[in-house]
């Protein structure tokens, strides 16, 4: 039984309960829990319980239950990817990312380390032009409005003309970025046989391509795409594939499919596109832009493209989300009417939602702390997302994220291992590891186990002492990640920290 304080005299909330957590039986207990998730801002905070049983005897061989926790309850990830949500759990996911990118270039999890001999390039995929905006061109030190931007100059990415900028266009651009990207791969390989002069039976017989994309904001509001894309035996990463399968070939097939016109009326227009029709807007087409930037990879050197090189750029970004354009990183909707701005009554009429004014809006858009140019974006997705024709987009509800509503990290089947594989790896050694530590005999690899399990979540968040434990854990990780960085190791930044 904990020993009761007077704590009266001390003001912080926060300082008062870690005392008391302090004088608990256990504190070092809670403060592991604290460690084992890494100062996750907000936590997952479970109660229950699990038992291990030998399938056989029905022994229990282990059990564990949060009635034993000297808070009650279990702390466990929140697992969010954003690092504006949980820096800790973004770096956890950039880590894997970045094993997964890298196994698919030089070996491992699985991975023969004779996939470094595939051809492989790293492709960047840019949307088009919607009007002119403020940059700060390579070739000239000065924008086209005649200033010469700083680096983090807030208007860069904006209009010079906000009132003919192509708002509409480019948020369909943002909420049609996805099915480009798959219609893409497909036309790669057509473009690819076409090149080679071989049907598409022959080359799906003959190789396989298989690749990873993340999607990254550009200050403008747009998503682009970076992607490592490899050539395969039929069978995959195993074996290499046939020797006319080359760089050159995979690079010209990728041009073809993405941006470049045909050179006569006699040869075949190999670009993925998508047209969107709309009696609202007219019709668009959705195609890729001009910049389309396709690199070798090599397995050794100190160049910019190297197998670790691409795997912690892929990795860098696959964390980042549309806040780092200028948005925000939470969902507009009103929570009790969904973003529609209104309820079904008991009588089944439409009833105004009394929380949003009908708007569907849980905060206005006119007051979002952001630059004119994003409120606009978000003024266009929520609006285009009411018509009828785009009401399957659900643009309304991916606002907030300026029209795109694809996944940030993709990969084909073959590319290499899966994030799940990844945690499942971590999980084990994790549960091996508390089991060494707690004196545990390590049960026989032909024994068949049960586990029976029952947990129930509780809420998210900390204690405000524990908070304060987090706070600790977090400065020591981000000064190991600076002290590794500065030893320069290239890792630092998407290090696994648990």
């Amino acid at each position: 039984m904990p020993r009761m304080l007077d704590l009266s005299h001390v003001k912080s909330l926060a300082v008062r309960d870690l005392i008391e957590l302090a004088n608990l039986d256990d504190f070092d207990r809670v403060n592991e829990q604290v460690r084992q998730v890494a100062g996750c801002t907000r936590p997952v905070n479970l109660v229950g319980q699990t038992t291990t049983l030998d399938a056989t005897t029905r022994a229990v061989l282990r059990s564990y239950s949060t009635t034993d926790e000297p808070t009650g309850r279990l702390l466990t990830t929140c697992g969010n990817r954003r690092a504006s949500r949980c820096p800790s759990c973004s770096r956890v996911y950039a880590a894997d990312t970045y094993h997964l990118i890298k196994a698919g270039l030089s070996g491992g999890k699985t991975v023969p380390e004779a996939v470094r001999t595939h051809p492989r390039v790293f492709v960047t995929l840019t949307a088009p032009s919607f009007g002119a905006v403020h940059n700060r061109p390579k070739d000239n030190p000065r924008c086209v409005c005649g200033t010469q931007h700083d680096e983090n100059a807030p208007e860069l990415g904006t209009p010079l003309r906000p009132s003919t900028y192509d708002y509409t266009g480019a948020v369909l651009w943002n909420a049609h970025a996805g099915a480009l990207w798959a219609r893409t791969t497909t036309y790669i390989r057509r473009a690819l046989a076409a090149h080679l002069g071989m049907t598409q039976k022959a080359l799906n017989a003959a190789l396989r391509i298989s690749f990873a994309k993340v999607a990254e904001y550009q200050q403008r509001g747009l998503v682009h795409f970076h992607a490592v894309i490899r050539l395969d035996g039929p069978e995959g990463s195993t074996e290499p594939p046939p020797s006319w399968a080359t760089i050159d070939a995979l690079t010209t097939a990728i041009e073809d499919a993405t941006f470049k016109e045909p050179d006569d009326e006699t040869d075949k227009d190999m670009r993925a596109r998508l047209t969107v029709a709309s009696d609202h807007t007219g019709d668009r087409e959705i195609r890729w832009g001009d910049r389309v930037d396709v690199r070798e990879i090599t397995a050794l050197g100190d160049g910019e493209v190297t197998d670790r090189a691409v795997a912690g750029y892929v990795a860098k970004y696959a964390t980042k989300s549309a806040e780092d354009s200028g948005t925000v990183d939470r969902s507009l909707i009103c929570t009790p009417c969904g973003g529609r701005g209104y309820l079904r009554g008991p009588d089944g009429f439409r009833d105004l939602c009394a929380d949003c004014d009908g708007t569907g809006q849980a905060e206005p858009l006119r007051d979002l702390r952001v630059q004119r140019h994003v409120r606009q974006m978000i003024r266009t997705a929520w609006a285009l997302g009411h018509l009828p024709e785009f009401a399957d987009l659900k643009l309304w509800k991916w606002a907030h994220m300026l029209g795109f509503r694809g996944h940030f990290s993709t990969k084909s089947r073959r590319y290499s291992t899966t994030l799940g594989a990844l945690r499942d790896v971590r999980k084990a050694w994790r549960t091996a590891q508390a089991h060494t530590d707690a004196g545990q005999d390590t049960t026989e690899e032909d024994t068949t186990l049960i586990t029976e399990s029952s947990w129930a979540y509780l809420a998210s968040g900390y204690r405000p002492g524990e908070e304060l434990l987090a706070a600790q854990v977090r400065h020591e990780i981000e000064q190991e990640r600076r002290f590794r960085h500065e030893e320069g190791d290239p890792s630092a930044e998407c290090a696994a920290d648990r």
